[in-house]
């Protein structure tokens, strides 16, 4: 094999290796990111977003007739309890792993009086679950959204008291 062949594929190994590595570490850096800014680096814990407004935007184009709560968990120690509280309007809960998979969704339609989750990475064998559903996490970390239909400042204040009733705690 001649010089410039070698060097040829050599070139390619590189660039599909760095190709794989940063398809794989992207979403993680940027999920890293997104639950620092909205957890504020609470972990464990439900934190209630101001109403949207431009200038109050956490994330890419939330929509400024939801309520938005944001809980960065932490499997590595146990299982999380999850509770979003009865909402009269639309309201959603979705789960992203720690590559920004959207792995879980639940919302109103099928829950209208709130959801109860035992979230961990397998299912605890002693675990009184309580009646909550299991849900099995691909990663120790991650985000839990919900959103709650709130388009205006009344609305948002109602659904930011409905928020006090959620849970997002270690067992």
């Amino acid at each position: 094999m001649r010089l410039e062949a070698r060097h040829f594929w050599v070139a390619v190994a590189i660039a599909v290796g760095a190709h794989l590595a940063l398809v794989h570490a992207v979403p993680r850096v940027l999920m890293e990111a997104a639950t620092e800014r909205l957890s504020g680096g609470r972990l464990n814990a439900w934190v209630v977003a101001e109403r949207v407004t431009p200038q109050s935007r956490q994330i890419v184009r939330p929509s400024p007739d939801f309520a938005y709560s944001a809980c960065a968990y932490d499997l590595s120690r146990g299982p999380v309890s999850i509770r979003v509280a009865p909402w009269e309007q639309y309201w959603s809960l979705s789960l992203y792993a720690a590559n920004s998979d959207n792995y879980y969704v639940v919302d109103d339609r099928e829950a209208r009086q709130g959801r109860n989750i035992l979230l961990a990475r397998r299912r605890p064998r002693d675990a009184d679950d309580g009646g909550a559903v299991f849900v099995k996490s691909p990663s120790a970390r991650g985000i839990a959204l919900i959103r709650r239909l709130a388009p205006t400042v009344e609305a948002h204040a109602a659904a930011v008291r409905t928020a006090q009733g959620d849970v997002c705690a270690r067992l």
